[in-house]
């Protein structure tokens, strides 16, 4: 369950801006504050189905934008290269040159 909370919320984070407010509050009521169906039900006057439904929706929306866009998946092999970078600066006396290179790397992200 926390590889796929963590998931949703990068994804989220990602493509939250294609997202309707509705679809944005309930996710961020429930995957980033960690309301329950029930309290985001009572907070928006509506039954705990409705909210459960519309979370579905969005989750499959954000896996959809995912498979097409690749934000997510190029994200993390960015990351994983940057790491590769760093362990590689050490066999090279740790030049400041690369390293100030890879700080603007990771500022990108």
């Amino acid at each position: 369950m926390l590889e796929k909370t963590t998931r949703m919320n990068y994804l989220y984070d990602f493509y939250q801006s294609l997202l309707t407010p509705k679809q944005r509050n309930y996710m961020s009521l429930y995957y980033l504050d960690d309301f329950s169906l029930g309290e985001i039900a009572e907070e928006y006057e509506i039954s705990r189905q409705a909210v459960y439904d519309n979370i579905k929706r969005t989750e499959t929306m954000l896996e959809e934008y995912e498979e097409k866009l690749l934000l997510f998946q190029k994200f993390q092999e960015r990351r994983t290269l940057i790491a590769e970078l760093k362990r590689l600066s050490h066999q090279y006396d740790d030049s400041a040159e690369l390293q100030n290179v890879i700080q603007l790397l990771e500022k990108l992200e």
